[in-house]
């Protein structure tokens, strides 16, 4: 699928993130790799200096736990979904809420940022998924269509088309070039389960991951399913493609992380969390910092309401 040979990884050291006071549902890395933001069962979404650990903020706000948490491209901006049927957009630099963006029936699950940063796609249990605008908080589209539960989301590189996955086990993808109503484009199927998360390479392809265990990578302009990864034991959490897209990460509940070459789509490194001071719970996160040259994977021990950061160092090798 891509040019290149994929290269390895060395575990580095775990960094510990503990002051939350309930269990971490979603965690995310600025751009430049140096905050780490989680959301929390507690209502607030924490921020971390990566390296250090410090808590920079503690931010209250919403009326209920917080399911998801995502920076935007340009770094300046992050958003924050939640039970409370609301999504928060929060300036960094300030660590204030610049927006609360009503219009959700029901739980907010996921949100994501087109990569200009001036539109956000937010999803959640009423099914719809809500495109606004990021400068004034207006909605500029109601996407309906999915039977169940929108899960993840993510805008293509040219932010010309978003995808969605939902828990009826599909994949929307939304021409979003096209007038109201003519938006919905096309349909992808394959999965058995319901569509936990989806991650866009730079060059266009999907990823999306299920309760099914599998990971789909997908060409959606021609509504190809390029290839199936299986290895995982349980249902996949986290995606994350390297920024050259030769590799894939993918985080799932038995606590490990997987690495894989999008050329074969064999699995070629498998890391399981673990902390000195026993085993994890679920892995919750994975990310490759902007650069390609560190991967970060995230996990919680809810015993402890901690988010245990690993870092791997990535040594490229090219072809």
């Amino acid at each position: 699928m891509n040019s290149g040979a994929a290269g390895t990884l060395a575990v580095g050291r775990v960094q510990v993130f503990s002051r939350h006071r309930g269990e971490v549902n979603s965690s995310a890395f600025s751009p430049n790799g140096q905050t780490l933001l989680t959301a929390s069962e507690d209502g607030c979404v924490y921020g971390w200096e990566t390296q250090s650990g410090r808590l920079l903020w503690r931010l209250g706000g919403h009326a209920g736990p917080v399911k998801f948490c995502r920076f935007s491209p340009d770094g300046r901006l992050f958003a924050s979904t939640s039970c409370d049927c609301t999504i928060r957009l929060w300036d960094v630099a300030e660590a204030k809420c610049l927006q609360v963006l009503k219009g959700h029936q029901r739980s907010v699950e996921t949100v994501s940022f087109s990569p200009d940063s001036k539109q956000l796609a937010s999803g959640g249990w009423d099914k719809r998924v809500m495109l606004w605008e990021v400068q004034s908080g207006q909605v500029l589209r109601c996407l309906a269509g999915h039977r169940d539960s929108v899960q993840s989301s993510d805008f293509a590189p040219s932010s010309d088309c978003l995808a969605t996955g939902s828990w009826d086990s599909t994949i929307r993808i939304w021409d979003l070039r096209a007038g109201p109503p003519a938006i919905f484009h096309q349909e992808l199927e394959g999965h058995s389960g319901n569509i936990s998360c989806l991650c866009f390479s730079v060059s266009g392809l999907l990823a999306s991951g299920s309760w099914d265990k599998t990971i789909h990578i997908w060409k959606p302009s021609t509504r190809s399913l390029l290839v199936q990864l299986k290895g995982h034991v349980t249902w996949v959490k986290s995606l994350a493609f390297s920024p050259d897209a030769l590799q894939l990460a993918s985080a799932d509940y038995s606590r490990m992380v997987k690495v894989w070459d999008c050329n074969t789509g064999k699995c070629i490194e498998t890391l399981k969390m673990c902390f000195w001071q026993g085993v994890l719970d679920a892995a919750h996160s994975c990310a490759f910092t902007a650069d390609g040259k560190l991967l970060v994977s995230g996990a919680v021990d809810q015993a402890r309401r901690q988010v245990h950061c690993t870092v791997k160092s990535r040594r490229l090798s090219r072809r």
